[in-house]
């Protein structure tokens, strides 16, 4: 049976803690002082000590830094109040989770719930370490680049805390796979974590989405909403886009941080909130606050330990690693696996990507949906287009068809609508009139392919000529 320590100068308040702990099936020790804490830890090393910082004898700091059997043991700091300043104090402490007086019991209880031995949780960090110097794979994330080792190595720090994070990136560079790697690390990966994208969310429905609702509270609450507080209660709730949260209601979500406490629409009733939040954003945060998009105080609140993940462009040596990783991950989900060309490894690390890991992802899938055979080659990748033979001179490409592997040679002058002309009747035959191909190869839809098409054979028609259907006509090159 795991013990606790209760070191609280307040008796009654030791008291009661200590009664709602042993219910919790612990064996439990007081101490009203810094002296009394000492004689109990040499008692009996207590695998979680729930401590308060201001004592008669000194301050609970004290004893963590003169105690090193406290290093294998949970640490809960208990504080006057929730503030940004007692945040960064408990995890500089290396505390896991905080408590504010008066101590909520709920709340207690739910720490109780996730108590988990540093000792336990160093190990699965170390396994997490060597599956990763194996595989390039941290959690959710994949890399080897620099940028991404000091991001593991911050994740590693602050996952096993309760304070908030703060991750910054570009649009598409992975920053909700982040935070559920931060959420699978933590003590409350049992419980849920809830992904919510504040720029999807009507600004008139944002409110109720995020603290829930009463029966009546407006035209068409015909029934109670529980809100995103209370589906991830215990877990992790995910706010991505916070500068896409209407200024008004960011004030209610500072509340909700600072006081752990929220009221649903239409209440007049206080609920508690036991949830972690990690924020994230695409833009520059100070730049966010300068424009009015995001309160100061908010970002203060929220900045409490900030993440920032590297665009794609800064970690090039990563994209082979992350196309296998996708390549694979759609051929088990197709029953059916493919691999890469050499080539095709070349042109995905020539991308810029300017669309981060998303980018990567989507040109991954569209390139197993396009290849026939079980290798994908470049051609249906970003940076390898399958047009690329030097042009051939104008007169000679006017004389005979397009071959394959030809490039498109356009005289200044053309048109814009003969140009893509040009282009498309060309890329057809180089696909040997494989349409899918084609529009694949062209960026455009299939519909698209079909209309010009069918535009082009009118216009022959029209001319007396024969309608184009890929075999025929020659075009210059």
């Amino acid at each position: 049976m795991p013990h606790a320590l209760i070191v609280e100068d307040d008796a009654d308040a030791a008291e009661m803690m200590a009664a709602l702990v042993a219910n919790e099936k612990f064996t439990v020790a007081t101490a009203l002082s810094l002296r009394d804490a000492r004689r109990q830890i040499a008692m009996q090393p207590p695998d979680l000590v729930l401590l308060d910082l201001q004592l008669p004898d000194g301050n609970g700091m004290d004893l963590l830094k003169e105690n090193e059997v406290l290093a294998h043991a949970e640490i809960v700091l208990i504080t006057g109040h929730a503030s940004l300043e007692s945040s960064i104090q408990a995890l500089r402490l290396g505390a896991a989770d905080y408590l504010v007086k008066p101590v909520n019991f709920k709340q207690l209880q739910g720490i109780l719930s996730r108590v988990t031995k540093p000792s336990v949780l160093k190990a699965e960090l170390d396994t997490l370490q060597k599956q990763w110097e194996k595989t390039g794979r941290f959690g959710h994330l994949y890399g080897r680049a620099a940028p991404m080792r000091r991001l593991y190595e911050q994740i590693s720090r602050v996952a096993g805390t309760a304070v908030t994070v703060f991750i910054t990136g570009e649009s598409g560079s992975g920053k909700e796979v982040v935070a559920r790697t931060v959420h699978d690390l933590s003590r409350r990966r049992k419980e849920p974590f809830l992904a919510v994208n504040c720029g999807a969310i009507s600004p008139n429905l944002m409110e109720s989405e995020i603290f829930g609702h009463e029966k009546g509270s407006f035209t068409g609450a015909d029934r109670q909403h529980l809100g995103f507080f209370e589906r991830a209660h215990g877990g992790t709730l995910f706010l991505d886009e916070i500068t896409e949260m209407p200024l008004e209601l960011q004030v209610k979500l500072l509340r909700v941080l600072e006081t752990g406490t929220f009221m649903r629409v239409g209440s007049t009733h206080t609920l508690e909130s036991d949830v972690r939040v990690i924020a994230a954003t695409n833009r520059a945060p100070e730049e966010a606050v300068a424009s009015g998009k995001l309160r100061e105080d908010l970002l203060y609140r929220l900045n409490v330990f900030p993440l920032h993940l590297p665009p794609l462009r800064d970690r090039l040596d990563d994209v082979p690693l992350l196309a296998e990783h996708f390549l694979t991950a759609i051929g088990e989900q197709e029953k059916r696996m493919k691999r890469f060309a050499p080539t095709a490894v070349e042109a995905l690390q020539h991308h810029h990507w300017p669309g981060n890991v998303r980018e990567l992802r989507n040109a991954v899938q569209r390139a197993y949906v396009m290849a026939e055979a079980d290798m994908v080659s470049a051609d249906w990748l970003p940076g390898g287009a399958a047009i690329t033979a030097p042009a051939a001179p104008a007169a000679a490409a006017q004389a005979e068809p397009l071959r394959s592997g030809a490039a498109v040679t356009i005289p200044i002058g053309t048109s814009m609508a003969e140009a893509e002309r040009l282009l498309i009747l060309a890329t057809l035959r180089h696909c040997d009139h494989h349409k899918e191909r084609t529009a694949a190869v062209l960026g455009i839809s299939l519909k698209t392919l079909y209309n010009r098409l069918k535009d082009y054979a009118r216009d022959q028609q029209g001319e007396g000529g024969t309608a184009e259907s890929g075999s025929n006509e020659s075009v210059a090159a």
